[in-house]
């Protein structure tokens, strides 16, 4: 199936106009990741395009880690939140963690639909639209990741994750009211690989898949990123469609994530120069 890919809608002058997610997955400890935390915050409370606004920042610790996590990050105009969440909020489920319980540790968003939890957990369309849905009701912003297998061309991709999007909003939204989503496009060949994909095909995906989010019900202020191999240099080669990154392993360092919130405000700078 061809799809044609629409022209974004225009970005409105509400902030964040930039979004900059941080997974930490499961490489830091507890005390490396506070520690990490606490450089973040020193950055982020320094950084001009954090503190007006204009950069939406936060960090997705391993979950004992969250509540010190939030306290540190909450005050400098960042925040945290988990990696995953369960779908149900309490009950008899050895081992999750509901949103309810996210939400009382002070995360602020929930990540669902990882590639690694669909690929690793068999999670399917229906458990990430309970989860997505789970996150809805706890005041939690999701980050949907969605992304496609294998590369193809740009249509094939912004069809795949289309459905995607649709698949867990559409259960999400049977179940309550929708709220803000970030979606993560993540193509599943590039998570891990040595490079991201190319800025153009980036673009094209995310102008896509872009225009289409913010015309479902209760999306106009929902926004698509990247991840997958993300780091310094790439925001900068990137479309205004696409309005952030979400972060992996190339910001584990802190002073590479405060390379990209300098490219990413610099970035804003220039589009308001053009304008």
């Amino acid at each position: 199936m061809k799809v044609s890919l629409p022209a974004s809608p225009a970005v409105g002058t509400a902030s964040p106009r930039v979004i900059i997610g941080v997974s930490l997955k499961m490489y830091f400890g507890y005390e490396r990741t506070l520690e990490y935390c606490r450089e973040v915050a020193g950055i982020a409370s320094a950084h001009p395009a954090v503190q007006n606004g204009d950069i939406e920042l936060f960090v997705l610790p391993t979950l004992p880690a969250l509540p010190e996590a939030a306290r540190i990050l909450g005050s400098t105009g960042a925040a945290a939140g988990a990696q995953d969440i369960f779908w149900e909020d309490d009950g008899a489920f050895t081992g999750e963690v509901g949103g309810k319980t996210v939400a009382e540790l002070g995360g602020r968003y929930a990540e669902v639909g990882h590639a690694e939890r669909r690929r690793i957990f068999g999670e399917d369309d229906r458990i990430i639209g309970l989860k997505t849905a789970a996150a809805y009701r706890n005041g939690l912003t999701p980050v949907l990741c969605v992304g496609e297998l294998q590369q193809g061309s740009v249509e094939e991709a912004v069809t795949r994750c289309s459905a995607e999007i649709d698949a867990a909003l559409n259960r999400a939204q049977s179940l309550g009211p929708a709220a803000r989503t970030i979606v993560a496009y993540e193509p599943q060949w590039a998570i891990g690989a040595p490079e991201p994909a190319t800025p153009a095909y980036i673009s094209a995906v995310i102008t896509g898949l872009d225009a289409h989010l913010r015309s479902l019900p209760g999306q106009a202020d929902s926004r698509v990123i990247y991840g997958g191999s993300a780091g310094p240099g790439l925001i900068t080669q990137l479309d205004s469609a696409v309005a952030g990154l979400f972060l992996g392993r190339f910001a584990h360092d802190p002073k590479a994530l405060k390379t990209i919130l300098d490219e990413a405000a610099a970035r804003l700078a220039a589009k308001q120069v053009a304008a």
